[in-house]
């Protein structure tokens, strides 16, 4: 792959207070996934993004999660489907509300993983998306990994594009390890930045086990809450370059 995206977690304040260094990973991505509210973010948080975003040409999607400032959406939550699709278009509204130019969409945390084996939870998002594709009068594309979301997407006429981790450990399967397990973070810049060559050249990702899984990948996410996100994310895009693939957003 000669061209491939580049996005991270970012506007992800809580109670004021920014989980990793916007400023400086808005200077290395190209696609910025911005919290809008449901595990973290804010008014001020949204329209600095928004700011940051123009300022460095990155482009920006919606990030919303499963209402649970507490838990920073990471916690599964029983939510009938259509409450779970006001809760979510609330969120995307309010990205659009600071003047966000919305691309596309990234559900978080346990969102993220719940519409790829939930079909109700799935259908949720993406009518929620379908209405705010209706809006905009273009169709906003899902970022995310494949399962029932790819349905739900589907029949609603939206494109799901897939994304992978440099920052997580994958099992032999090709799935993420949970984070409550040994090998479930890749904290050295070095590793990150070697797989997302690996990634974008043969799409293939070296499992905790040691054997190398295929993964299909459009765009690579390093997480802007990481300790090491801003050390990882320049030292990712420096080998991609030097690899010859260039970083640019697909939206």
């Amino acid at each position: 792959m000669s061209a491939i995206d580049l996005n991270a977690d970012l506007g992800e304040t809580v109670d004021g207070v920014p989980t990793a260094d916007d400023e400086a990973l808005f200077a290395v991505i190209s696609s910025a996934n911005v919290a809008c509210g449901g595990h973290a973010g804010d008014v001020r948080s949204m329209a600095e993004a928004v700011e940051r975003a123009a300022r460095f040409g990155v482009a920006i999607g919606a990030h919303p999660s499963y209402p649970d400032r507490p838990g920073f959406g990471r916690r599964p939550r029983a939510m009938a489907a259509i409450e779970l699709r006001t809760a979510v278009l609330a969120q995307l509204d309010a990205l659009a509300d600071v003047g966000a130019d919305i691309r596309y969409v990234k559900p978080h945390g346990a969102l993220y993983h719940a519409v790829t084996t939930d079909a109700a939870h799935a259908a949720a998002l993406a009518a929620a998306v379908s209405e705010l594709s209706v809006r905009l009068g273009r169709r906003v594309p899902i970022l995310g990994m494949s399962g029932e979301i790819s349905t739900a997407a589907g029949e609603l006429g939206l494109e799901v594009v897939e994304e992978a981790f440099l920052d997580r450990g994958y099992t032999p399967g090709g799935t993420l390890v949970p984070r409550d397990q040994p090998g479930a973070l890749v904290e050295d810049p070095a590793l990150a930045a070697s797989r997302a060559v690996s990634l974008a050249r043969e799409g293939t990702v070296v499992a905790v086990d040691g054997t190398s899984v295929a993964v299909t990948a459009a765009s690579l996410c390093v997480h802007g809450d990481s300790s090491a996100s801003v050390a990882a994310a320049r030292a990712v895009r420096a080998a991609l370059e030097a690899a010859s693939v260039t970083v640019r957003a697909p939206w």
